[in-house]
This record gives structure tokens, C-alpha cells and sequence, in this order.
């Protein structure tokens, strides 16, 4: 039976192994095309376990864990996460970071991701943010890895209330046919929350 939970920090940190997994396995697909390894995801998460405020959403088919997605406070993202926001004279204490949404791809189509974004924003609000974002790796059409008939987030994205905004910023990891980790832009999304 698949059940979702949601959990604070301290309640996240025994699922960290299991995120780093769903994000090798699932951020290996197209766009991301990540050639990822468990040292380099420990590290990178420690961010998530680091932030006071930082909430996570695990999907679980009973033991096994399925699905996660992760949030926390923009003030406690890492300074290349944070730049665009402090370029553009926004306020970081605004913003609501959205982490990753990871499902495997037989429990997709079932309302999880839609659960992600409620459940995120539920908590958010309650902290009192008037503003959620987030990023995604941008892609050009053409790429030629671009699988054919592809369907991107965006429309779901949209539906979730969150629009395309002129930020962006850089992350380095290693493609598949990479030799080495090169910068990829992400662009981010952004959703100003009714009071």
C-alpha cells in the first residue's frame, strides 16, 4: 500500500540515503541526464539537513521508499541558489524553496506530484512565506539526447499556480557522455501565495 508522509528535519535525516538514491535513479532521465554517485548526493543534502525549517514529503510502498520531495527556507539554500535573487533586489526571507520532486516511474500519473506541491505550500504557509520557487534544468528543443514525444513539467507547473520567471542560475554535475561535471542553467519558477 502506498501512503505519504510528510516529515521536519529531524524526522527526514533517516531518508537521506534512500533521496540520494531516487535522485540518481530518477534525475538520470531526460532532462537532468545526471551520472550521479552517493558521496557527491550525501554532501549535497547535508544543505537539506542543515536548514532549521526544511520539510520533506516521502512517498513509501509499504518499507520501500518510492518518491521524496523536499523544501526549506530560500535563507538556507546554498549562495549559487541565492545570487540571482540577491542580484534582482528581491528578498531571500520571502521565498519558500521547493528542492526536488522524485518518483519512480511506475507510481507517476497517480496525483503524487500534485501532493508534493500542496503539502509544500501547506507548509510554507504556515511559516508565513508569501512567495514559493523553485528551478529546473532548461534544455534547449534540439538537444539531440531530447527523447522523442517528450512532455515537459511546464504545463503542470503552471497548473500548480508557478510561472517561468527571467532568474536563473548555474549547477555543475556530470552528464551521461560526460568525462567531468560541467555547469547546467536551471531557470526558476515562482509563485506568489494569496493571503
Amino acid at each position: 500500500m502506498v501512503t505519504i508522509k510528510t516529515l521536519n528535519r529531524e524526522e527526514a535525516a533517516p531518508y537521506m540515503e534512500d533521496l540520494a538514491r531516487l535522485r540518481i535513479a530518477v534525475f538520470r532521465e531526460w532532462p537532468y541526464l545526471y551520472e550521479g554517485d552517493m558521496p557527491y548526493e550525501m554532501g549535497y543534502l547535508d544543505t537539506f539537513l542543515k536548514a532549521q525549517d526544511s520539510f520533506m514529503v516521502v512517498v513509501l510502498d509499504g518499507e520501500e521508499v518510492v518518491g521524496a520531495s523536499t523544501g526549506l527556507p530560500l535563507t538556507e539554500e546554498t549562495p549559487n541558489i541565492q545570487q540571482p535573487f540577491v542580484e534582482a533586489g528581491l528578498p531571500l526571507g520571502d521565498f519558500f524553496y521547493f528542492g526536488e520532486s522524485v518518483l519512480l516511474p511506475s507510481y507517476r500519473g497517480q496525483g503524487i506530484g500534485k501532493a508534493f506541491f500542496r503539502l509544500r505550500e501547506s507548509f510554507a504557509r504556515s511559516l508565513g512565506f508569501p512567495k514559493l520557487t523553485f528551478c529546473a534544468v532548461a534544455r534547449p528543443e534540439e538537444h539531440p539526447l531530447r527523447p522523442a514525444g517528450y512532455q515537459s513539467l511546464d504545463v503542470f507547473w503552471e497548473r500548480c499556480g508557478f510561472r517561468p520567471s527571467e532568474l536563473h542560475c548555474y549547477i555543475s554535475w556530470q552528464e551521461i557522455g560526460e568525462a567531468a561535471a560541467s555547469p547546467k542553467m536551471l531557470r526558476f519558477w515562482s509563485k506568489t501565495l494569496q493571503a
